[in-house]
């Protein structure tokens, strides 16, 4: 990581901050962190500090995310934001607001290595991790917003642009930050991973038990190698293992994502799959139909079909949620980030249709 990444304000401990203002009154310090964290707000707004130490603040702990564009939809309630970095590097943050919660979807790196065919990150490639800093700050950012539309952020979810456990260290310390200096319950953080098996097993070590989500989208090896190719690195065995790992060290819910693939995993076939799957390791099945991507020239399951696969996943006892689609037409839903990449042309190759 650069020096120049390395200074943004967000990426300091307190301790570190503790050292850039040693020439200060300790209690300086506990004034610039409850106003970074507690507060949200620019050094310049920190009223209760000198102005000079304001505009030394300023200088020495720049913000990491420089607005690019902001897009609303569904009435106000979806707000994507895209951020310039440091070095130039792009990636998107979105704020959903829902009658009972106000819940951030946060990027852990700038694009993805995972290439699923059917996300429109993996289609555009990786570019880099982010930094702790450059993850906190987004929901700093999301948080102000909420306040001033009078919402109070309640969740993050680690679903936006990356893998975060191909990220782990500075993932997993955003979600401290979080817990600890943002005050959000380790209850209502979500990190989600396509199936990295050792980041799983990492997490079942940690002292919060914040929730798991897999990005499932096939029961059986053959299907999910083609949809979710490290499946061919941590297969579905090993994946039942290590999830089962984490049920038994944390006791948190476990959930699956399922993006609904028209004639590719939307059979009932499929439904029976994933049911013995889920029910054998006690998991919540949230369905999403396949949100429109420009480089993938596979359609979502429609309507009918999304309430029958639903239907046969309840018939067999496996508690199931149609999560509702947030801000396809700003490209913010599930699978659309790619900050500022263009996918001209068509680049994956269709799936195949199960019969």
């Amino acid at each position: 990581m650069t020096a120049a990444r390395a200074r943004t304000r967000y990426d300091l401990e307190r301790e570190e901050l503790g050292e850039l203002l040693a020439d200060e009154p300790r209690y300086r310090v506990d004034q610039v962190w409850r106003g970074l964290h507690e507060r949200g707000v620019e050094p310049d707004e920190m009223t209760d500090l000198p102005r000079g130490l304001r505009a030394r603040l300023g200088d020495v702990l720049p913000a990491a995310l420089v607005p690019a564009a902001e897009s609303r939809s569904d009435a106000g309630d979806t707000i994507k934001w895209l951020w310039t970095l440091a070095d130039g590097t792009q990636v998107e943050t979105v704020l959903m607001l829902y009658p009972e919660r106000a819940t951030v979807c946060v990027s852990s790196q700038a694009g993805c290595a995972m290439a699923c065919g059917f996300c429109a990150t993996g289609q555009a490639g990786f570019d880099r991790n982010l930094s702790t800093g450059e993850i906190v700050e987004q929901v700093v950012r999301a948080r102000r917003r909420a306040a001033e539309l009078g919402r109070r952020v309640s969740n993050v979810v680690f679903m936006g642009m990356g893998e975060p456990f191909a990220n782990y260290d500075r993932t997993w310390s955003a979600v401290r930050r979080m817990h600890d200096d943002l005050g959000l319950s380790a209850r209502h953080l979500t990190v989600s991973t396509v199936g990295i098996v050792p980041g799983i097993r990492r997490m079942a070590t940690e002292a919060l038990p914040v929730n798991l989500a897999v990005s499932l989208h096939a029961a059986n090896d053959v299907l999910r190698d083609e949809l979710v190719p490290i499946n061919k690195r941590y297969p579905l065995a090993a994946l039942a293992e290590a999830c089962r790992g984490y049920l038994d060290a944390k006791h948190r819910r476990l959930s699956f994502e399922w993006a609904l693939i028209d004639g590719t995993n939307d059979t009932l076939q499929d439904a029976a799959e994933l049911a013995a799957y889920a029910l054998s390791l006690r998991a919540h099945v949230n369905l999403i139909p396949l949100n429109p991507t420009p480089g993938y020239p596979a359609v979502g399951t429609p309507p009918a079909g999304v309430a029958a696969f639903a239907r046969a996943l309840r018939d067999r006892g496996v508690n199931t949620t149609v999560r509702r689609t947030r801000g396809t037409d700003i490209d913010a839903a599930c699978g659309q980030l790619r900050a500022a990449h263009e996918v001209t042309s068509v680049t994956v190759a269709p799936p195949r249709r199960r019969p």
